[in-house]
């Protein structure tokens, strides 16, 4: 198919305009910085990526959350100064005993925000014929249940979608909402520089991982009982054998239902550690890859993480129906 000229000229000033982003992007990037001013001299800029030459900041991770409101703002969760702390002043906004705002937890607020704006959106105004919108959600609400019942069994999956959908939706968007440029843009300033963010994922804050996969071990651990009473401590407690004078295959039993304990204890570490992991690393490749170099080279890294997004959402999601499934799966019996 031949090309009109207008469409060439078209593609030829859209290869310009990203051939100089790119350019831009090195030269402004930390990398770009060190080869220009290693032809001026600048020791500090080549060895140390410091002085004014550089726009950005260098990268500082700070894996504990950050206050984002009251005196102080942009410190550390875990804020340890005690000569700072001897405040006993009742119009304090935070003080050693009051409930704190961080930017983690304002990124949970918006997160569920934005998904409940979405729902309530989508499903005000019903039709046989669906919108756009509504359309979308449905296919995503039957995708999510199809998934589940495909685990869970035909019509089983109904008493467990209101959980795992909301986890599964909430660990996707609060990664992917992390991604829009502004996001992380506006925070603390003091000194002309970015303290700490208003927003910053949640999941890169151990505590909302943590409290994700306790919701999910409860979850599970009630499941099974409901569905078999007091007889699903059997798969931990397995004493008949021992008690019958079978003693070595009492023992095996013993052993093996602290075994099924321990899985079950240790689904809660790899859950939590699982998606706080994937998603710090992410923030740090993020971090450092705009730094080194600005603009579209950080592009296919913002791809990745969107990918991630969906794997960790599916992955915590996934397993959490697993487990519901094998909880609520007969079990065999104890004694041949």
């Amino acid at each position: 198919m031949a090309i009109s000229g207008g469409a060439k000229g078209i593609l030829i000033f859209a290869a310009l305009a990203l051939l100089a982003l790119a350019l831009a992007g090195f030269i402004t990037g930390a990398i770009g910085a060190a080869f220009v001013d290693k032809f001026s001299g600048d020791e500090n800029v080549v060895h140390g990526w410091t002085g004014d030459v550089l726009p950005l900041d260098q990268p500082a991770v700070h894996l504990a959350p950050q206050y984002v409101f009251g005196d102080h703002a942009g410190d550390s969760l875990d804020y340890d100064n005690k000569e700072a702390k001897k405040y006993d002043d009742s119009s304090k906004i935070f003080n050693d005993n009051s409930f704190v705002i961080t930017n983690t937890i304002l990124s949970s607020l918006v997160t569920s925000g934005v998904l409940i704006f979405l729902f309530v959106l989508g499903t005000a105004r019903m039709s046989v014929v669906p919108g756009r919108l509504q359309g979308l959600l449905e296919s995503l609400v039957e995708g999510l249940l199809g998934f589940i019942e495909s685990v869970m069994g035909a019509g089983k999956g109904r008493g467990v979608f209101p959980l795992i959908a909301t986890i599964f939706l909430f660990v996707a968007f609060n990664a992917w909402l992390a991604l829009i440029p502004i996001y992380q843009s506006f925070g603390v300033i003091e000194d002309g520089h970015l303290k700490a963010t208003f927003l910053r994922p949640a999941g890169t804050d151990l505590n909302m991982p943590l409290a994700l996969a306790l919701i999910s071990f409860f979850f599970v651990e009630i499941l099974g009982i409901r569905a078999h009473g007091i007889g699903y401590f059997g798969e931990f407690f397995r004493f008949g054998n021992l008690l019958r004078g079978r003693i070595l295959t009492g023992l095996i039993d013993v052993f093996v239902g602290l075994l099924e304990g321990i899985s079950h204890l240790v689904r809660v570490v790899s859950f939590t550690f699982r998606l706080f992991g994937n998603m710090t690393a992410g923030e740090i490749l993020l971090l450092v890859s705009s730094f080194l170099v600005a603009f579209l080279f950080s592009v296919p890294f913002y791809g990745l993480e969107l990918l991630v997004g969906l794997i960790q959402a599916v992955i915590f999601a996934g397993l959490t129906v697993v487990f519901a499934a094998i909880a609520v799966a007969p079990h065999e019996a104890e004694e041949h």
